[in-house]
């Protein structure tokens, strides 16, 4: 329990610091006040608030299964999210190395790191939960996961792990469609997002 409890903070603090860091940065460059026609008006940055009309199921079935996304969303989210951060991190320091090997060897070694790291969290996670993961990924980086694996390990690497997605019915190009197919599913992240639910 305690193991859980600190992979939990452990996410979510590193979810969170580029967070503030560009909310920080954001505030500094914006003044406090500003003069109107000689008089000083608050200036305040909102962040977006979406509503949506409530949904009422006429079936237990259709509950069940908003409860179930409002669940699998609020538990892949995060990790989604860090996957966009330790992409980030990740392009700037192997763009640091001088060679093209130098690069694939971290890249090798980072691919068995987080293996290691993040098995024992995906071995837990619904057949359901993984193709959520792949579509959050995708809404996230604006890139599909193979096209992801493919840009850092190589198409060889990538279509072995889409190989390997495939056997549990899952395919590591699948896109997000916030106005197709994941509407709903776009509108529970975005409540999970502001904190509503």
């Amino acid at each position: 329990m305690k193991q859980h409890i600190l992979l939990s903070i452990i996410l979510f603090s590193s979810i969170a610091l580029p967070k503030l860091e560009a909310q920080n940065t954001f505030k500094q460059s914006i003044p406090d006040y500003c003069l109107d026609s000689g008089d000083s008006v608050k200036v305040m940055i909102i962040d977006d608030i979406y509503v949506y009309p409530s949904k009422f199921y006429r079936d237990l079935s259709e509950d069940d299964k908003y409860r179930k996304t409002v669940r699998d969303v609020k538990k892949i989210l995060p990790y989604a999210k860090l996957i966009y951060c330790a992409l980030i991190e990740t392009y700037e320091y192997i763009m640091t190395f001088q060679t093209e090997e130098e690069r694939q060897e971290h890249l090798k070694r980072m691919e068995k790191d987080l293996f290691v790291e993040y098995k024992p969290v995906l071995k837990k996670m619904t057949i359901s939960q993984g193709k959520l993961l792949i579509k959050l990924i995708d809404r996230e980086c604006n890139q599909s996961s193979y096209d992801l694996l493919k840009a850092f390990l190589g198409s060889f690497r990538a279509g072995f792990w889409n190989l390997f997605a495939g056997l549990f019915g899952a395919s590591l190009k699948t896109q997000w469609e916030p106005e197709g197919k994941d509407a709903d599913t776009e509108k529970i992240v975005l409540m999970v997002e502001q904190g509503i639910i």
